[in-house]
């Protein structure tokens, strides 16, 4: 099997994307990768090596994943936002042979130091993969890894996680499986969410490529113009995080049929509070339904779409996908009582690339993932999220893991400590917020130290607010305390 033979039964004649306004054939772009298969053979990529892409969500980027799939490597997508520090941890961390890059990706990777990256050949253009032989695709194992994508994780500092052909294809069977919602050649997705998130890559491209239905891609989110897609492209699948829902909803000449075209409405990534839910359907007469998901899942684990879930709920779990919620002494908890969310299945991924440790802790011997999310059942059995168990900070959408962004803060030499913490944010959810002790005899201000941030981190992960302070709040233990921050 290989997951890019999703495309290969599709008629020829029909859309698959339409990107920058442009429309590629499902026949166009089958030519497209075989070329760019052989391109990727002839030089030197083989199956299992790793290969980033940096793209916004265009035809490079599409182009780019699933030659790099149908070539048997393993596709490693990366932020094109991002500073070049980052992306060099991050090519250091999956040991990346190769950078493939549009425009809007090529100056982060050309800014990382070639040299500390052993093995690593350097960027090159997407485009200029068109002009090879084409090549067949390479069959894969099930088991054999498809993507790495970067996760916080179950618990501890962003990692790549290893989804395999196997998991990838076995969750769109599972969203699929779902008989209220049938899908089908006629959908058109609006695509976004960013394809280096795993919601946006599989949970749109791949489900909307793995039935023959076109993929309008979106390179950044704008309230105003995303609604003119949707209209203009007569898009039935709208899938976005809460603050994109809040943002459509709050657009004050935003008309009553904007998303009149629109069949299936999904939030998901992070909590969709119920008063949006409620603004979406006054505004637009349109059901939003919520779903739960993570990376190590593939990632959806929970719809309500079909199913009538009331405000606030999760939804039920996807068939083929097995949920427990273990309480506190490793039982199953009773209807209404809290308890962590596991779950099993084949979309459950095969660990953490290179880290046997991390992925002992997220998996148990008998498969289950544990999330470290905590949520409850009600006597319909319908899900509710109730809390996180671990640190992580959900901006937009996007995982930020406390650790990181304390770490990048340390690094500054007038700071001696450092602790970061999530904070409601009336547009993102959440926001970063930082406590920073500044060493004996150092002066430093607020700005420096964001501009620090962002020149290591990603700008969706480095702070909006800072205080200073005189020390952290730690236990008896020592480990700093920051549920007292909050």
């Amino acid at each position: 099997m290989n997951l890019a033979t999703m495309v290969e039964e599709h008629d020829a004649d029909r859309p698959a994307l339409i990107s920058r306004g442009r429309v590629t054939t499902y026949g166009t772009l089958r030519d497209q990768l075989a070329r760019m298969r052989g391109a990727l053979a002839a030089r030197g990529i083989a199956p299992g090596d790793r290969v980033a892409i940096l793209a916004a969500n265009n035809w490079y980027f599409v182009s780019a994943y699933l030659a790099v799939l149908g070539a048997g490597a393993i596709a490693v997508p990366l932020n094109p936002q991002s500073p070049p520090a980052e992306v060099e941890r991050e090519l250091a961390a999956t040991g990346a042979k190769l950078a493939l890059v549009s425009p809007s990706g090529r100056k982060a990777a050309e800014a990382v130091d070639r040299g500390a990256l052993p093995g690593y050949e350097g960027v090159v253009d997407v485009a200029d993969l068109l002009a090879a032989d084409p090549s067949p695709i390479v069959d894969r194992a099930a088991d054999d890894v498809a993507v790495l994508l970067f996760t916080s994780g179950t618990a501890g500092a962003p990692r790549p996680a290893m989804l395999t052909h196997g998991n990838l294809s076995a969750n769109l069977d599972q969203v699929l499986a779902n008989p209220a919602r049938p899908h089908g050649v006629d959908d058109v997705a609006l695509a976004v969410l960013p394809l280096f998130h795993v919601f946006g890559l599989n949970a749109v491209l791949g489900l909307t490529l793995r039935v023959g239905g076109t993929v309008v891609l979106v390179e950044r989110f704008d309230p105003h113009s995303t609604l003119a897609a949707v209209a203009e492209h007569r898009v039935t699948v709208l899938s976005g995080v809460p603050t994109m829902w809040a943002a459509w909803a709050g657009l004050p000449d935003a008309e009553p049929g904007a998303l009149a075209s629109v069949r299936d409405a999904v939030s998901g990534a992070a909590p969709l509070d119920p008063a949006v839910r409620r603004a979406v359907r006054d505004r637009f007469g349109l059901d939003l339904t919520e779903g739960y998901g993570l990376t190590e899942a593939s990632p959806a684990v929970t719809s309500g779409l079909g199913h009538d879930a009331p405000d606030g709920s999760i939804g039920v779990p996807l068939p083929g996908v097995q949920v427990r919620l273990v309480d506190t002494e490793g039982q199953d908890a009773l209807v209404g009582d809290p308890g962590e969310i596991w779950v099993r299945g084949p979309n459950v991924f095969a660990g953490y690339w290179d880290d046997p440790e991390a992925t002992a802790a997220a998996l148990t011997p008998d498969g289950w993932l544990r999330t470290g999310d905590t949520a409850v059942v009600d006597d319909d059995g319908f899900l509710w999220l109730v809390d996180r168990t671990k640190d992580v900070i959900i901006v937009s959408g996007f995982n930020v893991f406390p650790g990181e962004v304390e770490d990048v803060l340390a690094m500054h030499p007038a700071v001696e400590a450092a602790a970061v913490v999530g904070v409601p944010h009336p547009h993102s959810g959440e926001a970063v917020r930082a406590y920073v002790v500044v060493r004996d005899g150092a002066h430093v201000d607020e700005d420096a130290l964001v501009e620090h941030a962002c020149r290591h981190l990603a700008r969706y992960k480095c702070p909006s607010s800072i205080a200073f302070v005189d020390d952290l709040p730690h236990g008896v233990t020592g480990k700093l305390l920051r549920r007292a921050l909050r």
